[in-house]
């Protein structure tokens, strides 16, 4: 052991005595605090540099243990949470007493030796304390990135709440509108009826996915957080039979997209039908969706009114905020490209450009 005798910490001058029992046992006190010098780092120092400082004024011989002096003042810069500047402070005047007994026992050290060892010990310390900032900046940038992942997923279910009320809800407002004049004609009556209940069911089955999210714990939470696309043909002729006159177009074969990818052609179609509904009633409607390598255009027109004039164009914020400008914001971040506006020959467009793979 004499090898790592003169590793261990040495201080004070003072004539060297040979070990003994109470070596044995100050150098006890210097190691055994250091198990618990993350749960109670102040009260590790306080024994751990009370027995350094006996052990030096009796001028036992060095030891490896010695250096537990330093692991306990970098564990207080690094774990101590409270009285965080005390414990420093208060350590400085223990380190007072020490140096002013020291002296008293004829010790050869000068005052310059002992304010360079102090600065030894402070910057021990101080690597504790920027240990302990860098530590508490990376919980802080954790924090902040669960906040943001929490209102990114807010969002998200915000704006699929919105598209599946807002449009089932709609539909079933206009086709109930349309059954109070088919009293006469009782197939039709009933036509109109099992449309609004199929539009009910639809909007019962995805509310319950939605809230099923969010009422899933770390067991129950579903493997696909992004519910299942419905079929736009399903979608077209659920508006078509309140009244809406709508055309469905397909050009090219219909691709493999990811999940993503095809929930947000159904949404954007979905949005721009109720829209449609909404706020040009009568109003002529084409649904085109053309298939290109890699890439699925979706685009809804609304031309003019039945009577002929031009059909309003219901704005990205004719839906409380979220409608056009929700649609923009989830084709954007799969990579693709999204256009509102007026068409050329008046009433209103929607163009959107979708990667199959839901990025670009």
């Amino acid at each position: 052991m004499a090898p790592l005798s003169r590793i261990g910490a040495q201080f004070g001058g003072l004539p060297a005595h040979g070990p003994s029992v109470a070596s044995v046992l100050l150098t006890l006190g210097q190691t055994l605090p250091l198990t618990v010098r993350t749960r109670w780092p102040a009260a590790c120092l306080a024994v751990a540099g009370t027995s350094f400082a006996v052990h030096e004024c009796l001028a036992y011989q060095p030891t490896f243990g010695s250096l537990a002096l330093y692991v306990a003042l970098y564990s207080v810069g690094a774990h101590q949470d409270r009285f965080r500047w005390v414990v420093p402070l208060a350590a400085t005047g223990a380190y007072v007493a020490f140096g002013v007994v020291l002296h008293v026992l004829g010790s050869s050290e000068g005052l310059t030796d002992f304010l360079l060892y102090y600065l030894v010990l402070a910057v021990v310390w101080g690597l504790g304390v920027q240990v302990r900032g860098r530590r508490a900046q990376e919980a802080e940038r954790r924090r902040l990135s669960v906040q943001m992942a929490i209102a990114a997923e807010r969002g998200r279910l915000a704006r699929e709440l919105h598209d599946v009320v807002t449009h089932h809800v709609t539909a079933m407002v206009v086709q109930a509108g349309a059954a109070h004049y088919l009293t006469e004609s009782p197939d039709r009556l009933h036509e109109s009826l099992d449309a609004i209940n199929g539009t009910g069911r639809r909007a019962l089955a995805e509310l319950r996915f939605l809230l099923g999210v969010l009422e899933a714990t770390a067991d129950t939470a579903p493997r696909e957080r992004t519910p299942l696309p419905g079929r736009v043909p399903d979608l077209v002729e659920q508006t078509r039979a309140g009244g809406q006159p709508i055309e469905l177009v397909e050009d090219g074969e219909q691709p493999v997209m990811a999940t993503s990818a095809q929930l947000t052609a159904y949404r954007v179609v979905q949005e721009s039908l109720t829209n449609a509904v909404k706020h040009a009633a009568g109003a002529r409607t084409l649904v085109r969706l053309s298939h290109t390598p890699g890439w699925t255009d979706v685009e809804v027109t609304t031309a003019r009114t039945a009577d002929g004039t031009p059909a309003p164009a219901g704005g990205p914020h004719g839906s409380g905020g979220r409608g056009l400008a929700g649609l923009r914001e989830r084709v954007e971040m799969l990579g693709g490209e999204f256009a509102a506006g007026p068409g050329p020959a008046g009433g209103f467009r929607v163009h959107a450009r979708i990667p199959w793979g839901g990025a670009s």
